[in-house]
């Protein structure tokens, strides 16, 4: 049996970029809640209460891209990757529960919406939108194959669009007098966030299961190895997320006795990686033919 692992991550800037984030939401937090409290405005308070959410989330993923840079330990071999996979899964529970509240107060909203200061929701939410891009930004590299990034990524593109629309709100309550603008906008971006949410709910709730990767076929993975040379049979072949980038396999291959098993082997895992991107592979070779194989698996099997 023989294994590799891929090559190291380097998880420096990952922290980096999540602490400036999570330093810069908590700052622009502090800002809106303080001009709500002094404008009396319920739509900038709404809004800071949300960001405080967001930063709580973003906070988890500071904390997983922390943990992840921890090395194995006898108790943990694998270290803490596996944070990174935990992460977006509470990301995205935090996002619906948000977004249902914000649906909540919306529809609470209809039936007698409150008198808004329109001007100070309009400088407010600008601000957020800048500050929200400027922090995707940040956290736009990678994010679409690291799930704890995509969270993060989530969060603040969600935060822009809710910024947007209290500037569109404000801009017709300034110019129009239409108050119920402000719930009605709110609603829609409570369904858009929760629409937005369910893929990323979804994937991080596979991972942390391990599933196999979206980005993996395994039908396509099992056939490719039954293909390599010797290769007479296959089985429990497992793939599944160890962390941010980092996938794994392990399987038995049955070989001929007679053939180079390491030279195969190192070869097999070079292939997986540069073919799938499976850069954690644990491949053991079981020696004999398809037909010993076949009448093993016929035996029946005794447990104690």
């Amino acid at each position: 049996m023989a294994h590799s692992h891929g090559p190291h991550h380097h998880h420096g800037s990952n922290t980096r970029a999540f602490a400036l984030v999570t330093l810069i939401n908590l700052a622009y937090t502090a800002l809106e809640a303080g001009y709500g409290f002094y404008t009396n405005s319920l739509a900038l308070l709404s809004d800071a209460l949300h960001n405080l959410g967001d930063v709580l989330g973003l906070g988890l993923a500071w904390a997983a891209a922390v943990l992840a840079r921890r090395p194995p330990s006898g108790r943990h071999t694998y270290g803490w990757r596996r944070a990174t996979l935990l992460s977006p899964l509470a990301n995205a529970i935090l996002l619906m529960v948000f977004s249902g509240a914000l649906g909540w107060e919306a529809i609470r909203r209809f039936s007698a919406p409150p008198a808004v200061p329109a001007m100070p929701v309009i400088v407010v939410a600008s601000l957020g939108i800048l500050v929200n891009l400027g922090a995707a930004w940040l956290v736009r590299e990678g994010h679409a194959q690291d799930l704890n990034r995509r969270g993060a990524f989530l969060h603040l593109m969600a935060d822009a669009a809710v910024s947007l629309a209290a500037v569109v709100a404000g801009l017709g309550m300034l110019a129009l007098g239409w108050t119920w603008l402000d719930p009605a906008i709110a609603l829609l971006i409570g369904v858009v966030i929760a629409v937005g949410t369910y893929g990323l709910l979804k994937d991080s709730f596979g991972a942390a299961m391990d599933a196999v990767p979206r980005s993996i076929d395994q039908a396509e993975v099992e056939a490719f190895l039954t293909a390599q040379p010797g290769v007479a049979a296959l089985h429990h072949l497992h793939i599944w997320s160890l962390g941010a980038g980092e996938i794994a396999l392990t399987t038995h291959l049955v070989r001929p006795d007679d053939e180079d098993h390491d030279a195969f082997i190192d070869a097999t895992i070079d292939a997986l990686n540069q073919r799938f991107g499976i850069n954690h592979a644990t491949l053991q070779i079981e020696r004999g033919s398809a037909c010993e194989h076949d009448r093993h698996d016929a035996a029946p099997h005794h447990s104690h």
